[in-house]
């Protein structure tokens, strides 16, 4: 199982719902404030950018990597909480 970071910038006024939905679906947790993680298995992060991208406007901006290993400090959560 592999860990995973997808981090966006919202540049729309556009409904996010449905990628608020979607990292639910996949059990993320928001680190920062558009920043989650999550866990996955048999997938990579070009499929992972391909398949969140379809949720977010032409103009937004998205990276998804894996991790490897992490610090953090003063976040919402972190990937322990998975």
């Amino acid at each position: 199982m592999a860990l995973y970071f997808l981090s966006y910038d919202k540049r729309s006024d556009k409904n996010y719902q449905p990628l608020y939905d979607e990292l639910a679906r996949f059990g993320a947790k928001r680190i920062l404030e558009s920043t989650w993680c999550f866990n996955r298995v048999n997938t990579n992060c070009q499929s992972l950018r391909n398949h969140f991208w379809s949720l977010l406007d032409n103009n937004d901006g998205l990276m998804v990597s894996e991790v490897v290993d992490w610090a953090s400090i003063g976040t919402l959560n972190t990937p322990n909480d998975l």
